[in-house]
């Protein structure tokens, strides 16, 4: 994603949070959910701990993108993201996407 793309979907998102991440979005025009991911180093100040939380958000997506509604997706890393192990951390991002497909689905039905 580009950062007008990025900025498009931080205008005016759907949201679906926990304390440690949050994941935006907004609906695209193209027929498949696309995902763009932040991590600052103010959270995480190693590269390999940034690149595990990437590396997750981004595998999370991939087994779950063809349930996804045609959305562009931000994932938002914030603070305290490090002390989540790789099985919590991917069972909150299962959540928020189910949430997010809810969302999609309700506002669908508007």
């Amino acid at each position: 994603m580009t950062p007008t793309q990025f900025k498009y979907v931080f205008e005016q998102p759907l949201r679906a949070s926990t304390p440690e991440i949050t994941i935006l979005a907004r609906p695209n025009d193209l027929q498949y959910p696309r995902i763009g991911l932040t991590v600052a180093k103010k959270h995480l100040k190693r590269a390999h701990d940034r690149n595990r939380i990437k590396r997750l958000c981004r595998e999370s997506f991939r087994l779950l993108q063809h349930q996804l509604p045609n959305y562009d997706f931000v994932v938002v890393a914030k603070h305290g993201i490090g002390k989540l192990d790789n099985k919590t951390l991917t069972e909150t991002l299962s959540k928020l996407w189910q949430r997010h497909i809810r969302l999609a689905k309700k506002s669908l039905s508007n």
